[in-house]
Order: C-alpha cells, then sequence, then structure tokens
C-alpha cells in the first residue's frame, strides 16, 4: 500500500512538473545575434572612482602597508579616459582628460588583445599606441573588472623590471554618462 502511495505521489509530482515546464513559450525567431564583445563593453567615456597604488614587492615580502589610496590626492580625482570606437566598434583613439599626474601617455591610440574575456580568468589588455597604425607599442592597463551589469570597470596599470613587477596602479572607473 505504501508503495503504490509513493508511486502515485511521485507520477502526480512529475506530471504537475512537466504541465509548468512546458507553458513557457519559446522567443527563438531563428535570427542570428553577433556576441557582444569586449569592445562594446569597454568604449565609452571614464570617470575615475578610485585609485590604489600597490608595492608589489612590499605585497610579496608580506610588508605592511603594501596599498596606498591615491583618490583624494595629486588631483587624481579630475582623471577620466575616452577610449573611441568607429562605427564597427574598432577602438581609435584614447584621451585621458584631467589634471592627475600623467602615469602612462594620455593620448594616442589603442586596440586590445582579444576581442572576448579569456575563459581561464587571465586579463585581457588594452594595448596603447602613439601612431594611428598601432605600430608603436607605449603602454599595456589590464582589464581587472570587466563592466557587465553594472558600469564600472577596473584597469591595472604595472611597472616592472626585467619582467618582475614593482608598482601597480589599480583604476576604479564608472560610466562618465
Amino acid at each position: 500500500m505504501k508503495k503504490s502511495k509513493y508511486l502515485l505521489g511521485c507520477t502526480f509530482f512529475l506530471l504537475l512538473a512537466f504541465h509548468f515546464a512546458g507553458c513557457e513559450p519559446v522567443t527563438d525567431d531563428g535570427t542570428y545575434v553577433d556576441p557582444i564583445t569586449l569592445y562594446e563593453k569597454v568604449n565609452g567615456s571614464w570617470k575615475l572612482s578610485d585609485i590604489t597604488q600597490i608595492d608589489e614587492t612590499a605585497k610579496t615580502m608580506g610588508i605592511s602597508p603594501s596599498e596606498l589610496k591615491l583618490t583624494e590626492q595629486f588631483d587624481f580625482t579630475s582623471f577620466a579616459i575616452a577610449l573611441n570606437v568607429d562605427a564597427a566598434q574598432t577602438p581609435t583613439s584614447y584621451l585621458v582628460s584631467g589634471a592627475a599626474p600623467e602615469l602612462f601617455p594620455n593620448q594616442g591610440f589603442w586596440d586590445l588583445n582579444t576581442s572576448f574575456p579569456y575563459a581561464n580568468a587571465k586579463a585581457p589588455t588594452i594595448n596603447l599606441y602613439s601612431d594611428q597604425a598601432k605600430t608603436t607599442l607605449i603602454g599595456q592597463l589590464s582589464i581587472t573588472s570587466i563592466p557587465g551589469a553594472k558600469p564600472e570597470m577596473e584597469l591595472k596599470l604595472s611597472r616592472s623590471s626585467d619582467g618582475v613587477p614593482f608598482v601597480s596602479y589599480v583604476y576604479k572607473l564608472i560610466t562618465a554618462n
């Protein structure tokens, strides 16, 4: 008797689940849509919300403090960057505005090292160039937080010697629009 009640209950539950699962309409109209690229996510005007300087040597050795907030110092609150693209979402120029110290060249041309985020969580890189042909690399910014549901982006500029980073700057940006 218990077994038949159990089977009846399971059958009822499955029928109920199939009923509600079939109620949601499928809205696929069959048209192809290009995937959203990183270019679409990072282009535009961004203003600084926070900047932190990281002493990479002190951090590696466990020495405190290894981080210093620079947001309210050296006029960093005026920092803004525009990453421009053309109609086809191809990167063109970039321009840094404000009176903050110039940690990387404040104008030039840009490109990404990948069109889509990496599956292994490796940070995509914004390559900065001095010429429109993008042959002379003048800087690189790692995108450590990609804009998505929230219009926020985080960029990291690292300085190194013989391939070993000794200081980094982490820019937290919000859209300027």
